[in-house]
């Protein structure tokens, strides 16, 4: 046995779970995490474990379940699943689980999400578990995965069936599958509530796709197949299915902190929290009875939730689009229970819900929203120390803010530093720069009054930093 101190593990906890590159997530690693978890966090005697289709993901499950298995504790193997489903299926039967993904990161990188049987582990369980000293074998014995359990696929499958039945009748709906862990679930949960589906784009190559940066070639062929499919809407997710891409029956992406506001509009919650660098809108619109804001990532958008009055139909959201169900909703006889944690389906289907019943397209949807837009995007290979000494002299003001920021924006009137540095100018401009949790990236969120204004805040603004 060899004693591991996770606090000298090379791996370390991003926005929402472990991250690190495929090299560095070795059985060891991956064994050490899974048993300083269920020292920190663990319950009971039984977990649930699933997967993402990234070729380094099996492996990285096998050495989980090996650490479990060793510990005595049952081990659920429910195969390659989003990790929504994952979780719904193990809140369900009350017990932990264990989801290997590495989300929209790159495909030299991985991950793993843990989640007690409330839901997402917190911030505090993250210190707990890196507090941790485990023994890790000399040689971890991986056995071939075994059949996965059906139920995990079908509850969460069900989940939306009953709920949503009959939504999408006589919609014609595009979903671009690539390499989504959910690109099967949802041609079955479309079809089952009555569309005609579209299946483009299905690969077996990994594609990263980043639903807060996405690459030139989605959008343009998104609008592509908007030209050659007839289609009500197009959607897909990331790598994971916790993060939605909802587009318009013209192939254009809705941002993700949009889908955020139509689907808490939908949903008719009262009480909706999100991180900082959401679009403006949620509170603009007037349509909640209170706005939360939080730190990015979703354990901080989670203990957002908990602070809600008794009685307030619950909702968060992020920026990436991912929905988080803080309360069950409940809609006559039909009764949508809570999942407090990031899912792709759920805005996907509130969306085209909002639109049926306004009796519009989506792409009308936004003319009931204020006329804010944002968009973002991220200098790739920004080491994350220089990320933290970037935001450090803006802070200290060594650094001039509106010469690198927005120098034509005016002058600034408000600072927010809840994560990262977010500046609000005269004109109404929004600039807010963030270190990336998950890759050594520095991310930048610019919100504006046109779409074209303020995808130039952003790239502008970028471009002026990679002179640095």
């Amino acid at each position: 046995m060899t004693h591991f101190a996770l606090s000298n593990s090379p791996v370390k906890f991003g926005t929402s779970g472990v991250r690190g590159l495929v090299e560095e997530l070795t059985s060891e690693i991956c064994y050490a995490y899974a048993v300083a978890f269920w020292k920190a966090a663990g319950q009971g005697n039984r977990v649930v474990i699933g997967h993402d289709l990234r070729p380094s993901s099996p492996a990285m499950t096998q050495a989980c379940i090996a650490a479990m298995k060793n510990m005595g504790v049952s081990v659920d193997y429910v195969g390659a699943l989003p990790t929504p489903a994952i979780a719904y299926f193990a809140a369900l039967k009350n017990v932990p689980a264990i989801v290997i993904t590495g989300s929209h990161i790159p495909f030299d990188r991985n991950g793993i999400k843990f989640y007690r049987r409330e839901g997402e582990i917190t911030k505090a369980d993250e210190t707990a578990m890196l507090q941790q000293v485990v023994d890790v074998p000399e040689h971890i014995v991986l056995e071939e995965l075994s059949a996965p359990d059906p139920s995990a696929r079908s509850s969460y499958i069900e989940r939306y069936t009953q709920f949503f039945a009959g939504a999408l009748k006589n919609k014609s709906i595009a979903v671009y599958q690539h390499s989504s862990v959910a690109r099967d679930v949802i041609v079955e949960v479309f079809e089952a509530l009555g569309a005609q589906v579209i299946a483009l784009g299905r690969t077996e190559t990994f594609v990263p796709i980043d639903t807060e940066a996405v690459r030139p070639e989605d959008i343009a062929q998104a609008k592509a197949w908007a030209k050659e499919y007839d289609f009500d809407a197009i959607v897909s997710t990331d790598g994971d299915a916790d993060r939605p891409l909802v587009g318009d029956e013209n192939g254009n992406w809705l941002r993700g902190d949009i889908v955020g506001v139509l689907t808490a509009k939908y949903l008719a919650a009262n009480y909706v929290v999100t991180p900082v660098s959401s679009n403006t809108a949620l509170e603009k619109s007037t349509w909640f009875k209170e706005c939360v804001r939080t730190q990015i990532g979703s354990p901080h958008v989670i203990a957002g939730m908990e602070q809600a009055p008794a009685g307030f139909s619950v909702l968060g959201y992020e920026a990436n689009g991912g929905v988080l169900l803080g309360s069950d909703i409940g809609d006559g006889a039909k009764r949508l229970k809570a999942l407090p944690t990031r899912d792709a389906i759920l805005p996907m289907l509130a969306v085209f819900g909002l639109a049926t019943k306004q009796l519009c397209r989506v792409s009308q949807l936004l003319e009931g929203l204020p006329a804010r837009y944002t968009h973002s995007d991220r200098v790739k290979d920004f080491a994350t120390e220089k990320s933290r000494q970037l935001i450090s002299e803006l802070t200290s003001n060594e650094r001039d803010t509106p010469s690198l920021m927005a120098p034509d924006s005016g002058q600034v009137i408000s600072i927010v530093t809840t994560d990262g540095y977010r500046v609000t100018f005269e004109n109404g401009d929004i600039v807010h720069l963030r270190p990336s949790g998950n890759a050594p990236e520095l991310r930048c969120y610019a919100e504006a009054e046109t779409p074209e204004h303020a995808q130039n805040l952003c790239e502008s603004c970028l471009a002026r930093i990679s002179k640095l």
